[in-house]
C-alpha cells in the first residue's frame, strides 16, 4: 500500500509542479495575462509550489523509508511553513475576490483603482501579514517541552497534533492558533462572500443571457478553487474538535495541502480561454524554435 500511494503521490507532485509552473511561466512570458487578475494567479501558483513542497517530500521519503522520524526543528519548520503559506493563500484568495469585484461592478474604473502599485501592494500585505500572525504561536510551541511520546498522530507536523504532545500546559496556545486561524479565514470568507453578492447583484441586473454567462464566467475558477479551500479549512480549523475522528482530520489536510494544489492550475486553465490561448501561442513558438 505504501508503493502505491508513493507512486500516486508522486505522480501529483510532478503534475502540481508542472501545472502551477506553467501558470507562472505563461503570465510572465505572454502580454495579454499581465493583468491583475493574472498576477494575482501568478502568485497563488507560486505559493502553491512552496506548498506542495513543504508537505510531500517528506511525505514521500517517509513511505518509502523504514526511518520515518523528523527531527525537532525540521518539524517546527514545516509546521510554520505549512501555517505561513495556508495563511497566505486565505489572504490571496479574499484580494482574487476582491479583484474580480472591482472588475465586474467598477469596469470603467478597474485600471485605476487595481493599478501596478496596488497590486504589488496587496500582495506584499499578504506576505507579510501571514509572516508575521503564524510567527508567534510557532515560536512558543517551539519553547515548549516535550517530555511524552515522540510520535505524531498525522502524515506531517500539524500544529494540533504536535501540540499535544507537550508536557507543559496548551491551553492559551491552542486558544491563540485557533483564534488567528478564525479571524484570518473568517475576514477572508467575509470579503469573498460580500464580493460575490455584488457581482451576483451586478450580474442579474444584465441585460442579455450571453453578457451574464460571460461576465460570470470570469469568476467561476476563482468561486470553484475558493469553495474546495474555505471547505476543508473551516473543517479543520475553525469547527469544534469534539466528536470529529482524526482519520476525518487527515483526510480534509490531504484534500487541502496535497490535492488543492494539484486542481488548482487545472480549474484556472481548463475554464479560461486566454490560458489556453496563450499556452497554444507558447507551444507553437517552441516548436518553431525547434
Amino acid at each position: 500500500m505504501e508503493l502505491f500511494l508513493f507512486s500516486l503521490l508522486l505522480v501529483e507532485l510532478f503534475l502540481t509542479l508542472a501545472g502551477n509552473l506553467m501558470i507562472i511561466t505563461l503570465v510572465c512570458v505572454d502580454q495579454r495575462l499581465q493583468t491583475p487578475m493574472y498576477f494575482f494567479l501568478c502568485n497563488l501558483s507560486f505559493l502553491e509550489v512552496f506548498f506542495v513542497l513543504t508537505i510531500t517530500p517528506k511525505l514521500l521519503t517517509n513511505l518509502v523509508s523504514l526511518n520515518k522520524s523528523i527531527s525537532f526543528w525540521s518539524c517546527i519548520i514545516q509546521c510554520y511553513s505549512y501555517f505561513f503559506l495556508g495563511t497566505c493563500e486565505i489572504i490571496i484568495i479574499a484580494v482574487m475576490a476582491f479583484d474580480r469585484y472591482i472588475a465586474i461592478c467598477h469596469p470603467l474604473r478597474y485600471t485605476i483603482i487595481m493599478n501596478g502599485r496596488v497590486c504589488v501592494t496587496l500582495m506584499l500585505g499578504s506576505w507579510i501579514a501571514s509572516f508575521v500572525s503564524t510567527s508567534e504561536p510557532v515560536f512558543l510551541l517551539g519553547q515548549l517541552s516535550f517530555c511524552s511520546s515522540n510520535v505524531i498522530d498525522h502524515f506531517f507536523c500539524d500544529y494540533a497534533p504536535l501540540i499535544k504532545l507537550s508536557c507543559n500546559d496548551i491551553d492559551s496556545l491552542l486558544t491563540l492558533a485557533t483564534s488567528l486561524s478564525g479571524l484570518w479565514l473568517l475576514s477572508s470568507l467575509c470579503v469573498t462572500v460580500v464580493s460575490y453578492l455584488y457581482i451576483i447583484v451586478t450580474v442579474v441586473r444584465m441585460q442579455t443571457s450571453g453578457s451574464r454567462k460571460k461576465t460570470f464566467s470570469t469568476c467561476a475558477s476563482h468561486l470553484t478553487v475558493a469553495s474546495i479551500f474555505y471547505g476543508s479549512s473551516i473543517f479543520m480549523y475553525s469547527l469544534p474538535s469534539k466528536g470529529r475522528s482524526r482519520d476525518a482530520q487527515k483526510a480534509v489536510a490531504v484534500l487541502t495541502a496535497v490535492v488543492t494544489p494539484l486542481l488548482n492550475p487545472f480549474i484556472y486553465t481548463l475554464r479560461n480561454e486566454k490560458v489556453k490561448d496563450a499556452f497554444r501561442d507558447c507551444l507553437q513558438r517552441y516548436k518553431r524554435i525547434l
